[in-house]
């Protein structure tokens, strides 16, 4: 499914000036910019080879290709995230009362940086904070090694909107004083997570664990992008390729909310 006319008058304006390619030499008709986004967002929603993009549809599938890698080095795609995101919040479309962390698995065919080898195989880690609804607040990918809580602050560092939920609501992976007390003291953030088995002292205040129970609004933010076909396995060698698509399935899933 290719955006709407709607979603389309949303993320035009948000498009950095395009420079001359060489299918926009004088004498060519430039290829039009929605054109390549539908090719793009046709590979993000199958998982298919470029080389499948159906030609009858889109433009040529290396065309398509290089805009995308084009797109993903200069920023485009995290750009177009972020104002929409910002447009939300401006719109009260984000519950910032609360907000859950999670991370899921993503293997990684062709290896390349940050796939690490867990025991699932080599992969990658893909990282979110999700609002209270279940929106993307901030993600991240990296190498499926590291634990979660090494990988959550550089991944709220990536906020979409230069603010975090006043509470932070994970599993016991997060269980951790030294991140509850950075969380707190330098983000103003109250981290909430179930005590580990066996823990010596307990921290967590009971009332504010029943919080928990909403954790699956971050698997719903998970299941969403994981109908991404391209999402679910990564095949790009860049991590950088990947977090573009991971960006376009954020987008998507914001232009929902307008």
């Amino acid at each position: 499914m290719d955006l709407t006319d709607e979603q389309w008058s949303l993320i035009e304006p948000l498009l950095p000036a395009r420079k001359l390619k060489r299918e926009d030499r004088p004498g060519r008709t430039p290829t039009p910019s929605r054109a390549l986004w539908g090719g793009i967002l046709w590979i993000l929603r199958t998982g298919a080879q470029w080389s499948e993009l159906p030609r009858e549809k889109y433009p040529p599938y290396k065309t398509v290709h290089r805009w995308f890698q084009g797109w993903v080095r200069d920023g485009t795609f995290r750009a177009v995230l972020r104002a929409l995101a910002l447009d939300l919040k401006e719109r009260g479309g984000f519950n910032l009362e609360e907000g859950f962390v999670d991370a899921f698995f993503a293997s990684a065919k062709k290896g390349g940086p940050a796939s690490g080898k867990p025991k699932r195989g080599k992969g990658t880690k893909v990282m979110a904070a999700a609002d209270g609804a279940g929106l993307p607040l901030a993600i991240g990918a990296a190498s499926a090694s590291p634990h979660e809580t090494k990988l959550l602050e550089a991944t709220l560092d990536e906020s979409l909107i230069d603010e975090l939920p006043e509470r932070l609501i994970g599993d016991k992976a997060y269980d951790a004083d030294k991140l509850d007390e950075r969380l707190w003291h330098q983000r103003g953030v109250k981290l909430i997570a179930p005590h580990r088995r066996g823990r010596k002292t307990k921290t967590q205040d009971e009332r504010e664990l029943r919080r928990y129970r909403r954790r699956w609004k971050v698997e719903r933010l998970f299941a969403w992008l994981q109908n991404f076909r391209r999402l679910v396995t990564r095949y790009e060698v860049k991590v950088e390729n990947f977090l573009g698509f991971l960006h376009l399935g954020c987008i998507l899933i914001l232009l929902r909310q307008f």
